[in-house]
């Protein structure tokens, strides 16, 4: 906690310091603060009991300071007395967590310190920050992007990866390199480009006296883009060296050695009123974490790579309780659970039926399809000794799908609505390794009213038919914007159909917010419905709880 008051104390005296200095001397001073709390209460209904520690909270305080070609910035963050529940069990105090001084022009970038970074699409190399999903694997250490001309940038990233206020014991080491050929030829109507990356993790584990792996696994990747007119295709190949499987946690296989592979590729054709876009992918074994008994843990600690779920991601609240996780890992249970990875993809389809038709109308209507289906890698298995033989192209067992449709109406200047149609297959017994398989037909309306230009409100009706586990639900919101400042709702998911009539339980929500130019603030009141949360295709699991939680995050 001293660090970060010294921290404030230095980052706010500089600017003082300069301000009588001409412009171009002039240091900016710029950053900003974040606190998610939450009360955790008794709830008998839900058979919950609030943790020994009921309000706890994690808060993030960031600086940064800016001149001429330098920049220098510090987060500080504070998770006090504890962090959120099921948050990493890491973050259990208040102090610096990331650092980092930068030099920039137009042909150099140097980084000192903690940094993110990304190669292609991420199935190799990633370092990012996501607070809702507690993850933050920032690289310490240094990075240099060197660009001698506009059509090809070289990166080079050497760092140690963070894992709660430590970094992990491994070294991570990378190079990615793009050209651009539509630049280097002048091509008029199409782009062009081209990249390769290569990432090293170098790890001496102490649990396995004499491996049959080498502490140093090398991943390669090359990629291609491609843009012409309305069209567009892109594709990246990945691969990952030989390295030992992690099946159970915390438990390294010396005898079952693989590599790792992952192909990705996308099409599609865009114009007014029309697009279609298409996304295939293919992963075996594509894990990797800068830790090797990182794998399996449930806060995405020490994740080197980026591997989203690629479906789409709804806003309706029963749309999202079986929702789909990418499946990169190894694990060979029995006959019934076979999982060296996944292939699959999904397409999406908008068609806007145009104003002044009869299924137009005077508006217009705008109509969008997306379907997505996964399944396990088809091939040879050989049980009890472990080990397989994968086809490229083979489709195993199904593990997901999704087929929707969602319709958008606006009736006049003042009505709107929305309605669509769900239909997923979710199997429980390959996703989450226990019993189970789930399909639903979900049906959502809602319909947004505008008082004025910032005045509205907005009604929101949901309900799920499942065959299994907790079987129908039902849910509903009310939402309305009083202005461009403040907004409440209510809302309620309601589990009326399961089997067990004491789980048949009422997840109700009450909350407002406030924003004032950069600064909002929050307030709720109500339950949370145990389960995964997601964020952009990556999620993490979720307790049930009930209290009042309380955002605040401003920027100055």
């Amino acid at each position: 906690m001293k660090k970060i008051i010294f921290c404030l104390v230095l980052f706010a005296a500089i600017p003082f310091y300069s301000q009588e200095k001409p412009e171009s001397q002039k240091v900016n001073f710029f950053g900003g603060f974040e606190s998610n709390s939450q009360w955790y209460l008794n709830d008998k209904t839900l058979q919950i009991a609030h943790p020994n520690v009921p309000l706890r909270s994690n808060n993030y305080l960031f600086l940064n300071l800016k001149y001429k070609n330098w920049t220098a910035g510090i987060q500080g963050e504070s998770y006090e007395d504890q962090a959120l529940l099921n948050y990493n069990p890491k973050l259990n105090k208040s102090d610096v967590a990331t650092y980092f001084v930068q030099y920039k022009n137009e042909k150099m970038d140097v980084t000192a310190g903690y940094f993110y970074e990304q190669f292609g699409s991420g199935l190799l190399f990633r370092s990012w920050e996501d607070r809702s999903l507690g993850i933050n694997n920032a690289l310490r250490g240094g990075r240099i992007i060197f660009s001698p001309t506009p059509y090809f940038t070289l990166k080079s990233i050497y760092g140690q990866q963070r894992t709660g206020f430590d970094v992990a014991n491994s070294d991570v080491y990378g190079v990615d390199a793009e050209l651009e050929l539509s630049d280097l030829f002048q091509f008029e109507t199409t782009e062009l480009s081209v990249g390769g990356s290569y990432v090293g993790r170098e790890e001496k584990t102490k649990t396995v006296l004499n491996p049959n792996f080498n502490s140093l696994t090398n991943a390669f990747a090359g990629r291609i883009n491609f843009t012409q007119n309305a069209f567009y295709f892109s594709a990246e190949y990945d691969y990952k060296s030989k390295d030992a499987i992690i099946e159970v946690r915390n438990q390294i296989e010396n005898d079952f050695i693989k590599p790792g592979t992952a192909l990705l590729l996308n099409l599609g054709y865009s114009k007014k009123g029309f697009g279609v876009d298409g996304t295939f992918r293919r992963i075996e074994n594509m894990s990797f974490f800068s830790e090797r008994l990182a794998k399996g843990n449930a806060y995405n600690d020490r994740i080197l790579n980026f591997v989203p779920s690629l479906t789409k991601q709804h806003h309706y609240n029963l749309a999202n309780i079986y929702v789909y996780q990418a499946q990169p890992n190894v694990f060979l249970g029995d006959e019934t659970v076979l999982k060296t990875g996944e292939i699959g993809g999904q397409w999406d389809v908008f068609y806007n039926l145009k104003k002044g038709t009869t299924l137009g109308g005077k508006h217009g209507t705008k109509v969008a399809f997306n379907f997505s289906n996964w399944n396990a890698l088809g091939g040879e298995f050989y049980l009890p000794k472990k080990d397989y033989k994968t086809d490229f192209i083979g489709f195993g067992k199904k593990y997901f799908s999704d087929y929707n449709i969602e319709i958008t109406k606006k009736w006049n200047e003042k009505w709107q609505s929305i309605f669509s149609y769900i239909n997923q297959y979710y199997n429980k017994k390959l996703i989450e390794e226990t019993e189970g398989l789930v399909k639903t037909n979900i049906l959502a309306a809602e319909a947004t009213y505008k008082f004025s230009t910032a005045k509205s409100v907005r009604v929101l009706g949901e309900h799920m038919w499942a065959d299994s586990d907790k079987k129908n639900w039902a849910a509903s919101t009310v939402e309305y914007n009083h202005n461009s400042k403040l907004s409440v709702f209510v809302s309620d998911m309601y589990n009326y159909g399961n089997d067990d009539i004491k789980m048949r339980n009422h997840y109700y929500n009450i909350g407002t917010a406030y924003r004032q130019n950069s600064t909002r603030i929050a307030l709720n009141y109500g339950r949370q419905r145990g389960g995964l949360v997601c964020v952009g295709g990556v999620c993490r699991f979720v307790p049930e709880s009930s209290g009042i939680s309380l955002s605040l995050n401003t920027t100055f």
